[in-house]
């Protein structure tokens, strides 16, 4: 029966595991014995997390890349599977959120977003499952959002990218599957993280936001048994299904009537 423990002694990739969700996914990895490589742009958030992993016991290895440049993934796999570290867990987690009016916000943050919660979790994948394959074992998990269900005004290009990261990972466990390799995508709500200050968007912080250390348990925990979509918290789960049955332009109205920034002007009716 799979459980976490077929993650002991095996080699996790953690993409974004300076803050957040990030590092709670290579510490709960770390719970259940896997041995990490962490990545990210902050090589001295790296190198903290991996001092503290290591007291614990847990082999761990850094490689700083900055996923907005297309030439990232390539090397970060030439530093692990290229120099003979078998990965068998791939976390897809770095990801970019800008918070605002698309038509304000700086060209170069809205393609930003594009190239590393898309573009980049695409390549890294690329490179990665095919040596899964070949050993008809692995685990991937892409970390997307409760925002891929439905648009979202201000977090236009965001949520798109979410939605993208959403379906690739089931298109990708229905192709894989039969080879051994599980494919997870990860739904977070609201959690307590930089996303709120790094996007922008600290008027979408209320109350009942999740710890990223939950929102990893349960991250991992579904990923060990094959689940196709996790979405860790329950008012999540309650807006996914109910957005099933709603009208695209109602949700997208009460949306931009909740979190339209200070000094925007009113938005627009919805048309019957």
């Amino acid at each position: 029966m799979a459980s976490t423990q077929d993650f002991r002694g095996r080699w996790a990739l953690v993409t974004g595991a300076s803050a957040g969700i990030g590092v709670a996914l290579a510490r709960e990895l770390a719970s259940h014995g896997a041995n990490l490589i962490l990545t990210a742009r902050r090589a001295d958030r790296l190198d903290a997390l991996a001092s503290e992993l290591r007291a614990r016991g847990v082999d761990v290895r850094t490689v700083t890349a900055d996923l907005s440049d297309p030439a990232a993934p390539r090397h970060i796999f030439d530093a692990t599977e290229g120099a003979g570290v078998q990965v068998d867990i791939l976390i897809n987690n770095a990801g970019l959120g800008v918070f605002g009016e698309f038509r304000s916000n700086a060209t170069e943050q809205e393609l930003g977003q594009i190239r590393v919660n898309c573009e980049a979790m695409v390549a890294l994948a690329r490179l990665f499952v095919p040596k899964m394959i070949e050993r008809r074992r692995g685990w991937i998990l892409i970390t997307a959002s409760t925002a891929s269900f439905q648009p979202v005004p201000y977090l236009s290009t965001y949520a798109a990218t979410k939605a993208f990261d959403r379906f690739f990972a089931l298109g990708l466990a229905q192709e894989v599957g039969r080879y051994g390799v599980k494919v997870t995508a990860l739904c977070p709500g609201p959690t307590e993280s930089e996303f709120f200050d790094v996007s922008g968007a600290g008027i979408l912080r209320r109350k009942g936001v999740q710890s990223a250390e939950e929102v990893a348990r349960l991250g991992i925990e579904g990923l060990a048994r094959g689940a196709w979509t996790v979405v860790p918290n329950l008012m999540g789960r309650a807006s996914a299904f109910a957005v099933r049955f709603l009208p695209v332009r109602l949700i997208t109205y009460l949306v931009d009537r909740l979190a339209r920034p200070a000094g925007e002007p009113p938005s627009h009716k919805v048309k019957e």
